[in-house]
C-alpha cells in the first residue's frame, strides 16, 4: 500500500513539469502585450518599453521559463501584472469559491448519479430502468452553461426561489452559502450525473449476474444485503472511476459556471487574466489547479487499493 502511493506520488515533479510548460506556452501563443494592455491605448511606445523591462518581458522566452520555474520551486508564483500582489494570494482568496462549487457539484452528482443507477440496474427492462436512461440520455445532452441558464430563468427569475448571483462563504452561513450555489452545483452536476448513473448501471447489471451473488440470494440473504453488501461493493470500482473523473471535470467545468453565476471564484480569475494577458497570474491558476487534479487523482488511486485487495496487497 505506502509502495503504491508512494510510485504515484513520484510522479508529481513531470506531471508538474510538463503542466508548467503548457501553462508557460499557451499563454504566450494570445495574441497582445501585456504591457501595451496594462498602460492603455494612448500610451506611447516608450513607455511601453519601459514597462516591457520592469515585467521582465524583454527576457527570451527560455529566461523567462527559468526564472519562473525557480520561484515554483520556491513556492512563490511571481505577482499579478494587474492586481499587483502575489498569484499565490490572488488564487487561495477565490479557491474556496470554485473549490466549494465542484465539491457540490460532485455531491449532486454522485447522490442523484448512483442511487439512481442502482434502481436501474435492480428493475431493468422495467419503467424505472427505461425512466433512468431516458433522463440520463437528455441530461447528458444538455451543456452545463445551457442548464445553467435554464434554471436562472426558471427557478431565479420565473419563480424567484433561488438568488442568480454573488456568493456567501461557508464560514459566514451555512444556509445561505448552499443557496447561493445550489443552482450553479446542480447545473455543473448533472451531465456527471447521468454518466455516474449509467456507469453504475452497467456496473451493478454486470457483478448481479455473477455467481456468488446468486449463491448469496440461495442461502436465504435479504436482497438489500445482496445488491448493497456484496453486489454495489464489487461494481464500485468502476463507479469510482468515473467519480474521480468527474471530479477532475467539475473542476474544469466550474470556470465556465463561475462566469454564467458570476461567481468570485478562480474561474472568472482567469478569464480575467486571459483577457489582459497576464502571464504569471494564468500560470498560477492553471498549475495550481492541476495540482488539485493530481491529488484527487491520487485519492482514487488509494480508494482503489482500499476496496481492491489485489492492489493492496499487489
Amino acid at each position: 500500500m505506502i509502495l503504491h502511493i508512494a510510485r504515484r506520488l513520484m510522479l508529481f515533479v513531470p506531471a508538474w513539469l510538463i503542466m508548467g510548460i503548457i501553462a508557460f506556452t499557451l499563454i504566450r501563443l494570445i495574441p497582445g502585450d501585456p504591457a501595451a494592455i496594462l498602460l492603455g491605448p494612448d500610451a506611447s511606445p516608450d513607455a511601453v518599453a519601459r514597462l516591457r523591462e520592469q515585467l521582465g518581458l524583454n527576457n527570451s522566452l527560455i529566461t523567462q521559463f527559468v526564472i519562473w520555474v525557480g520561484q515554483v520551486a520556491h513556492g512563490e508564483f511571481g505577482r499579478s501584472f494587474f492586481l499587483g500582489q502575489p498569484v499565490l494570494n490572488a488564487v487561495l482568496e477565490r479557491l474556496p469559491v470554485t473549490v466549494s462549487l465542484a465539491g457540490f457539484a460532485l455531491a449532486c452528482a454522485v447522490l442523484l448519479g448512483v442511487p439512481a443507477g442502482v434502481r436501474a440496474a435492480t428493475r431493468a427492462n422495467s419503467s424505472t430502468d427505461v425512466g433512468v436512461m431516458a433522463a440520463s440520455v437528455i441530461g447528458m445532452s444538455i451543456p452545463d452553461f445551457a442548464m445553467g441558464l435554464v434554471l436562472i430563468y426558471l427557478f431565479g427569475v420565473a419563480l424567484h426561489w433561488f438568488p442568480i448571483s454573488e456568493y456567501v462563504p461557508l464560514w459566514r452561513s451555512l444556509g445561505g452559502w448552499a443557496l447561493h450555489l445550489f443552482m450553479p452545483a446542480l447545473s455543473l452536476g448533472m451531465v456527471q450525473a447521468a454518466l455516474i448513473a449509467r456507469i453504475t448501471r452497467s456496473s451493478m447489471l454486470e457483478v448481479l449476474g455473477m455467481d456468488y451473488v446468486r449463491t448469496a440470494r440461495a442461502k436465504g440473504l435479504a436482497e438489500s444485503r445482496v445488491i448493497h453488501l456484496h453486489a454495489f461493493r464489487n461494481a464500485l470500482i468502476q463507479v469510482l472511476t468515473v467519480v474521480g473523473n468527474a471530479a477532475v471535470i467539475l473542476l474544469g467545468g466550474a470556470f465556465v459556471i463561475e462566469t454564467v453565476f458570476n461567481l468570485p471564484g478562480v474561474g472568472n480569475l482567469v478569464v480575467m487574466a486571459v483577457r489582459r494577458r497576464d502571464y504569471p497570474l494564468v500560470q498560477g491558476c492553471i498549475v495550481l489547479i492541476s495540482t488539485i487534479v493530481i491529488v484527487v487523482n491520487l485519492i482514487v488511486d488509494v480508494l482503489y487499493a482500499y476496496i481492491d485487495p489485489q492492489i493492496r496487497y499487489g
